[in-house]
């Protein structure tokens, strides 16, 4: 029988992003920063270069085992000194000069900074991948009608074509947000345990130079006993803004796929099952699973804040929300990227079901439509107004369509024609400048 508790464990999450914050990789992390810092005391003169090599060599998993450090750290109740005991073991009489001056959250926050850039790669290659998902259906339908809604409400005629290019758009902003996110969140420290660099001795500067450019981290030039947090706030800031576009793109994939519209659906395999009752369901489980995990990346925003609020130099409070924070944040928003980029690869789409709703509209859509018609004749815009919100208003009571209506209102065809009125009705008139704007934002993919 399983023990597995985590969902990311057995249900969530990629094998290639999870393995960045597996424990094996995690120990590894750890034993090249403690190798960097070694390498720069022999730089310095600090320790001899042959001590240095051996260090360098041996800070694999290979050498250090993963077991032998939980072994240790049963024994002392200490993570990162279990670390450094289990790589001395390893590397004989060069094993004295490991972590030479660190305290634990030197090597912990160069590590953690490491894991976060390879993580933000992976998601930001997803990012792009999904953008030009969206920029395929934009380009696809940008001549396909369908409705606009604002308020839940049916507004004006807008083309599919542009929701999926403003979509492209909101991608487009995330990945130049990852960017900056990414270039300040690598950073790392080595200047021991109240920021000073004290322990480091006369060299410290040059040490946490070389170490960091060893690591390809920027220096935290001004540090406590760690990193400033407001850089985790970021990054968390970043991944809850990812989540809550992800969610909103999959929130109207569940929408329009609501019976009463089915516009557009997710794809349902031919032995998928919907319901374990009802055998007629087609449920957008994979958008409804996209927003429920989205909530829980925007949920830990409040613990990452809680945690930039440190006793002086520092405490520990941080230490363990950031366990569980970091990579389930990344891993999960990860995640969220790979099945929304999945709902519209296989997304299906129904123009005729678009054209088919504007027609059970009677009408009542196009009543901005009329009254811009109307001002273009002459008619003063706040009275095109109220004219045509009485007929609309008279039409819904009547249940009758707009056009006819409009058709039998002498104010309207003193100033415009059957035929112009008509026109105003098409909803493929009255889209205005979408194809356009579609296209300059293919031009700018």
């Amino acid at each position: 029988m399983s023990n597995l508790v985590c969902p990311l464990d057995f249900r969530y999450g990629r094998k290639k992003i999870k393995k960045i914050f597996s424990e094996e990789s995690k120990l590894s992390r750890l034993l090249q920063v403690e190798a960097a810092l070694a390498e720069a005391h022999a730089e310095v003169g600090n320790l001899p270069r042959e001590a240095a090599e051996i260090i360098k060599n041996n800070a694999t998993t290979k050498q250090v085992k993963l077991q032998r450090v939980k072994e240790i750290e049963a024994e002392i109740n200490h993570d990162i000194m279990a670390v450094v005991k289990a790589f001395a073991e390893v590397c004989g009489e060069s094993g004295k000069y490991i972590h030479l001056g660190a305290t634990s959250y030197d090597i912990i926050d160069s590590a953690n900074a490491i894991q976060i850039k390879e993580a933000l790669d992976i998601i930001n290659e997803g990012l792009k991948e999904l953008k030009n998902v969206l920029l395929h259906h934009a380009d696809r339908y940008k001549h396909t009608v369908m409705l606009g809604r604002t308020h839940g409400q049916q507004a004006a005629p807008i083309t599919f074509g542009l929701k999926m290019a403003v979509f492209a758009s909101e991608i487009n902003r995330q990945i130049k947000r990852l960017c900056i996110c990414k270039e300040n969140i690598s950073v790392g420290k080595m200047s021991g345990a109240v920021g000073t660099g004290a322990a480091l001795g006369g060299n410290f500067p040059k040490i946490q130079e070389i170490t960091m450019k060893k690591l390809g981290l920027k220096e935290e030039k001004g540090a406590t006993q760690i990193v400033g947090r407001d850089r985790y706030i970021e990054l968390l800031s970043f991944l809850a803004n990812v989540a809550t576009t992800l969610e909103k793109f999959a929130t109207e994939v569940r929408n329009l796929q609501r019976n009463e519209i089915g516009e557009i659906a997710e794809a349902f395999g031919k032995k998928q099952v919907g319901s374990s009752t009802m055998p007629h369901k087609k449920n957008p489980i994979t958008s409804e699973q996209i927003c429920g995990l989205a909530r829980l990346v925007r949920s830990n925003l409040l613990p990452i804040w809680e945690n930039a609020i440190q006793w002086h130099e520092r405490d520990l409070c941080n230490s363990s929300p950031e366990r569980f924070i970091l990579p389930h944040s990344l891993i999960l928003t990860d995640w969220i990227v790979t099945k929304t980029k999945e709902v519209f690869s296989n997304l299906m789409v129904y123009p005729e079901k678009m054209l088919k709703n504007i027609e059970k509209t009677s009408g009542i859509p196009m009543a901005e439509s009329v009254m811009m018609a109307l001002t273009r004749k002459g008619m003063d815009r706040q009275k095109a107004h109220e004219l045509i919100r009485n007929l609309s208003m008279d039409a819904i009571e009547k249940n009758m369509h707009l056009k006819e209506i409009v058709l039998e209102n002498s104010k309207v065809t003193e100033i415009m024609s059957n035929e112009e009125i008509h026109k105003a009705f098409d909803a493929k008139n009255y889209i205005g400048h979408a194809i356009e704007i579609v296209e300059k934002i293919l031009e700018e993919r």
